[in-house]
């Protein structure tokens, strides 16, 4: 289910912490090791109730966030960003079928034209997902992100109104 934010969720994204595998996907560097801590999951939540197009993941509880950023209603484009923060919980298809419910959203009641996202290239669980719900890859740009240490791309992908309602005639979007 998505839902927007609301208070009483900085408790839950406090308890989910910060996944160094997780944080790694984000772009986020393991010689950051500070914990996670009250002030981190209330600026995070502030920002997040804050967001115009922003929701939180709840399947029985917080396990994450989505939104749309960038919203251009003159050219009917948004950028596309999603955050499944239980590690227990990914490569279960939650991250597919939180994606599909976005674009229908963005495709539908926003009218948008095109979605569009960046995404580490070795993060492959998600290109996946992506490719799955019927974005393309239109390109790379070289070592965008330091991490750990190492210079990493990242891979632009888009989906446009007509992909996505094609990907999903398709079974399981596939």
């Amino acid at each position: 289910m998505l839902r927007r934010p609301r208070y009483s969720d900085v408790d839950a994204r406090l308890a989910l912490g910060r996944d160094p595998e997780i944080y790694r996907m984000f772009g986020g560097d393991a010689s950051f090791n500070r914990p996670y801590g009250q002030a981190d999951a209330e600026a995070w939540l502030q920002h997040t109730i804050e967001h115009p197009a922003a929701w939180i993941i709840d399947r029985g509880g917080l396990i994450g966030d989505v939104r749309l950023d960038n919203i251009n209603r003159h050219d009917r484009r948004a950028s596309f960003a999603i955050g499944i923060l239980d590690p227990k919980l990914l490569g279960k298809g939650l991250g597919t079928a939180v994606t599909e419910l976005v674009l229908a959203h963005a495709f539908g009641a926003l009218a948008l034209h095109r979605v569009s996202l960046r995404v580490l290239a070795f993060n492959e669980r998600a290109i996946a997902c992506y490719l799955k719900c019927g974005f393309s890859i239109e390109g790379r740009e070289r070592q965008t992100a330091l991490i750990d240490g190492a210079w990493h791309d990242d891979i632009m992908m888009g989906v446009l109104a007509h992909e996505f309602s094609t990907a999903q005639d398709r079974p399981h979007g596939k």
